[in-house]
């Protein structure tokens, strides 16, 4: 008897644990709050977001990429790195593009308190805001980590979880290949998922007038987050 009812607890917990994990990673739900992970198809565009950064080395890279195709995108920026690197911020924010909060630590949000979610996301808008940004602050959890505090502290501020449509960075790949796998794969209110901003997004920078270019040629216009919805 004692076996079984082991056996059975067991099992329960066991649902219980694939169960949270299952939510944890979810692209279209949460347990508290709104979430988003596509815009809506009746627009043809759609919505190019880097995260992590801003990088002393590869942001100005990038923003001369975008500006030379007249492209404006949203940028999820841990606040330790904005804090840190203030030329990089207001070079984003002056050249026009929408700035997201990617936490202070980007550590994973799990399993934090809703104070020490609250710090992370404060002191992140703060380094935002004093880059002299002043336009929406949209949320993007590191990893696309959540659970329980993060949707709880986010609705009661008002804020909704922003997640992704389109994750097509892989291992191994070129240029062109990442380029067509998004252009093959992208539909009118996609959110694309891309990082450009350390030595090892080489790739992706490479890649990024092509998927302009084509996504484009296909009928469908990259832009910020919040032109999206």
């Amino acid at each position: 008897m004692r076996f079984r009812r082991f056996l059975f607890l067991f099992g329960l917990l066991l649902l219980i644990a694939i169960t949270l994990f299952h939510i944890s990673r979810a692209r279209d739900f949460q347990l508290f709050g709104q979430i988003i992970s596509h815009g809506g198809p009746d627009r043809p565009a759609v919505a190019l977001t880097f995260d992590d950064g801003p990088s002393n080395r590869y942001t100005q890279p990038v923003l001369d990429i975008l500006r030379a195709h007249n492209v404006h995108a949203t940028f999820f920026v841990t606040g330790r790195e904005a804090a840190e690197k203030p030329e990089a911020m207001q070079a984003i924010v002056a050249a026009g593009h929408e700035v997201g909060n990617h936490s202070w630590s980007h550590q994973r949000m799990v399993l934090m308190s809703p104070r020490r979610v609250a710090e992370e996301l404060g002191k992140t808008d703060t380094a935002i805001r004093n880059a002299g940004y002043s336009g929406p602050i949209h949320f993007r959890p590191p990893y696309g980590k959540k659970l329980v505090s993060l949707p709880l502290v986010l609705s009661r501020q008002g804020r909704p979880t922003i997640m992704w449509s389109m994750e097509p960075e892989t291992p191994d790949q070129t240029p062109e290949e990442l380029a067509q796998t998004i252009i093959d794969q992208a539909r009118p209110g996609d959110i694309i998922l891309l990082h450009v901003m350390f030595s090892t997004r080489a790739t992706t920078r490479a890649a990024l007038p092509n998927i302009i270019k084509g996504l484009r040629d296909k009928g469908l216009e990259p832009v910020r987050l919040s032109d999206l919805f």
